[in-house]
């Protein structure tokens, strides 16, 4: 596995490739949820190219940024034993300059995770098309858990016409169902167990529409029972284009939630 820092030596090795290229984008502190994403382009791709960046502009004022953890020593081997290529890990005066060109995210990212967090998938999208453009994958692999980035960058990637297939891949949970993020060290021992009620939330939504109820309304209100004790941020139901929906559309309904855990702030879901 080969470590770059710079976007030069990236770029001058990715003329010398002719094979197709898996592209796996990360914030490091990898977990078995990433790793799925590696393997995945390992399995499907010739090359394998995994980016670490700290991306500063998808963060509001207050969030996270200096505390989100960074575990690069770790994140190296991790990616050395999935048998990655390249591994690109820039400076963020590597990836910005002082006066930037903007990247505008569409209307449905003011909704949900853009509601309280205004300006956030700009960032991500900005940062998400100047790897795309430094990488030049052919298949670039993303996780379900975050529903509305990946639906975002999909969207981006067919309005401007990008020659790339991104690959939706499936949530990783811990054996109790807790659905794996980077945020959960964060979380103390009452908190981690609380957190659990998110996904028996989800798990019995998707047995009472096994059942055949297929009302939104009283699907969100079987989620919100269950988790009347937690700090509850929103429980939607939308359609995959994020469309809030009245009726459940089998393969093609997405189920939200998020909750707090004091400053951490974790996200699930389920696609039917």
């Amino acid at each position: 596995m080969q470590i770059l820092k710079t976007i030069e030596e990236l770029q001058s090795i990715r003329k010398t490739i002719t094979s197709n290229v898996g592209f796996v984008p990360t914030m490091g502190a990898l977990h078995d949820g990433h790793i799925s994403l590696i393997k995945k382009a390992r399995a499907e791709n010739e090359i394998v190219i995994v980016s670490i960046f700290v991306n500063p502009t998808q963060f509001l004022p207050g969030e996270d940024l200096d505390a989100y953890p960074r575990k690069d020593e770790a994140d190296k081997k991790i990616c050395e034993l999935c048998k990655v290529d390249y591994l690109f890990m820039p400076e963020i005066s590597t990836m910005y300059s002082k006066e930037e060109v903007s990247i505008k995210a569409p209307n449905k990212s003011y909704i949900l995770e853009g509601l309280t967090r205004p300006g956030h998938f700009d960032g991500v999208l900005q940062v998400v098309l100047k790897l795309f453009g430094i990488t030049q994958p052919t298949n670039a692999y993303f996780g379900k858990k975050d529903a509305q980035q990946l639906s975002l960058i999909t969207q981006m990637t067919k309005d401007l016409f990008l020659p790339i297939n991104i690959i939706a891949c499936e949530i990783v949970r811990e054996n109790d169902g807790l659905a794996l993020s980077s945020r959960n060290v964060y979380l103390n021992s009452n908190q981690r167990q609380e957190a659990l009620l998110i996904s028996k939330s989800l798990y019995s939504a998707g047995a009472l529409i096994a059942k055949g109820e297929l009302d939104t309304n009283i699907v969100k209100n079987k989620i919100l029972e269950i988790m009347k004790s937690l700090d509850v941020e929103y429980v939607a139901i939308v359609d995959r284009e994020f469309n809030e929906i009245n009726k459940i559309e089998l393969k093609n309904t997405i189920i939200l939630v998020v909750a707090r855990f004091g400053n951490t702030r974790l996200l699930d879901n389920i696609w039917l």
